[in-house]
């Protein structure tokens, strides 16, 4: 049986938090509806000190803060993006339109259509996240969306420009800047100088995915991301460094990131802590990420692989380093989780920020039910039929006219009659369902 070996902030404390970040962000949503751009303002004065002229930025401010980069740094940029656009390339190119000639004179298929316009969250306000940016804004213009709006916090004071440049060379068309629940809720709900978008992406602290959450429905999202998950599934052939390292390189995202260790191992478990505390005396970062990793941080002594599988699939993580003797059958065992890390020489960073595999990725328990942002989540599956013959009119008619009379709906059965009297000459009483074919020659 599972030993917990260091625990973490409890359910119900969680919950707790949880409940005031929810009613914040209900008022705050609420203000933007009814007042706009006045309130959308407010926010950004009291959370950002941020009031320009006008928060969208214009092609020549984009351009002097590209200017601002050296040429190794846009280098550095556009190599990132160019590993997430090759591989949604290569995604997209997986997904075929369809059209195939079921029976003779029924014809089914689908088409793969981009959605028309997207909201792009880029976190920034703690650390500039340009990967975000290649992420989401870069993925979205690989789907072909014909809009692409992009609004990112400012970073002491001002536009972050590595952070811009990342949405300008992704292929934004818009770009604000703008955090926090303003900016989600200006884009999903509009304003006065913010047309109102179709789907919102991209991560967030809890209330930027707070946000996401009470916006679903009004508009699309990718998925519930934020605050950042971390956990590493460990055993005897890795030390306490790569472990400590991994699991505080997640930690330090901010005061609430999840840090969870399965182990195998008692003595690197016992290690691994001593590490821990070892590297936060030297970490820049500690002070962020010793928050997390006393209130969220959990160590926990498995018996087994079997065991850490069955607790790693019920934690559900939204990123596993899995480092064991058995990587590939994690791999192929795993079910719930954002992405997987499998062997020492890749981590978490790799997937964040230049690997090519969107960091986007389902928090708290979402993937149980979905994986993370792809270019599959910009493009909406719409099927289609059609009938080419009176015969292939005629005998779907008939079918779909007696079973919907087995329904109950009768102006549905005279939607399916109406094709059998007129391209298959048969006679159906008004109300009635048509007749058996036995029954009808």
């Amino acid at each position: 049986m599972a030993e917990h070996l260091k625990t973490a902030k409890s359910e119900a404390d969680r919950a707790e938090d949880d409940a005031k970040v929810r009613a914040s962000v209900e008022a705050a949503l609420k203000d933007i509806e009814a007042r706009g751009d006045v309130a959308v303002r407010e926010m950004a004065a009291k959370f950002d000190n941020y009031e320009p002229e006008s928060f969208r930025l214009s092609q020549a401010e984009i351009d002097a803060l590209i200017g601002e980069l050296s040429d190794r740094e846009l280098a550095d940029i556009k190599f990132a993006q160019e590993q997430v656009r090759n591989f949604a390339r290569i995604q997209r190119d997986s997904m075929k339109d369809v059209e195939v000639e079921t029976m003779p004179g029924v014809i089914l298929g689908h088409r793969n259509i981009p959605v028309q316009s997207v909201g792009c969250y880029v976190p920034g306000g703690k650390f500039p996240m340009v990967a975000s940016a290649h992420m989401s804004v870069a993925t979205a213009s690989v789907a072909g969306v014909p809009r692409i709006v992009a609004c990112t916090p400012p970073f002491k004071g001002k536009p972050n420009p590595a952070v811009i440049a990342a949405m300008h060379l992704g292929g934004a068309h818009e770009i604000h800047v703008l955090g926090g629940i303003q900016a989600v809720g200006a884009m999903a709900i509009g304003t006065e100088t913010i047309e109102p978008v179709h789907m919102l992406v991209g991560p967030g602290n809890a209330y930027v995915a707070e946000a996401k959450r009470q916006l679903f429905g009004r508009v699309g999202i990718d998925l519930f991301a934020g605050p950042t998950e971390t956990m590493v599934i460990a055993d005897h052939t890795v030390d306490a460094e790569i472990c400590a390292t991994d699991l505080l390189g997640q930690a330090e995202h901010g005061y609430n990131s999840p840090a969870v260790m399965l182990t195998t191992s008692r003595k690197l478990a016992e290690a691994t802590q001593a590490e821990i505390d070892r590297l936060l005396g030297i970490l820049p970062t500690a002070e962020t990420a010793r928050v997390s990793w006393e209130e969220y941080g959990e160590v926990i002594l498995c018996e087994d692989h079997d065991e850490m599988l069955a607790l790693a699939n019920d934690i559900a993580s939204e990123h596993v380093q899995v480092m064991t003797d058995r990587d590939d059958w994690y791999l192929e065992n795993m079910h719930s989780y954002g992405a997987l890390f499998l062997g020492p020489r890749t981590n978490v960073s790799n997937g964040d920020k230049v690997i090519g595999t969107n960091h986007t990725l389902p928090t708290k328990k979402a993937g149980r039910y979905t994986g993370g942002l792809w270019v599959g989540k910009f493009i909406k599956t719409h099927s289609y039929q059609k009938i080419t013959t009176d015969e292939a009119a005629t005998l779907i008619g008939e079918y779909g006219s007696r079973l919907c009379m087995l329904e109950g709906f009768v102006g549905h059965a005279e939607q399916c009659n109406v094709r059998v009297r007129r391209y298959g000459g048969v006679n159906v009483p008004y109300g009635a369902g048509a007749p058996y074919r036995e029954a009808a020659e």
